[in-house]
């Protein structure tokens, strides 16, 4: 189940701030709710992809060589 935190919550394997989501087991949601941590998450729709990013350093250097020297 997908849950929203209203409280900060962190365990072995994550760390969570308040408006995170994080999936967990039914079992451990319900005890979530239950206790004031979290409430179920509202899915809108699925998120969409990131653009790809490029690897490595931007281009910076003017292709006409030496264009400040004139």
């Amino acid at each position: 189940m997908l849950l929203k935190m209203i409280a900060g919550l962190s365990g072995p394997e994550f760390n969570l701030a308040p408006g995170d989501e994080r999936e967990f087991d039914d079992a451990e949601a319900e005890r979530l709710i239950e206790a004031g941590f979290a409430v179920k998450a509202e899915v809108d729709e699925v998120p969409a992809a990131a653009p790809a990013r490029k690897k490595g350093k931007a281009n910076v250097v003017s292709a006409e060589g030496d264009a400040g020297s004139e």
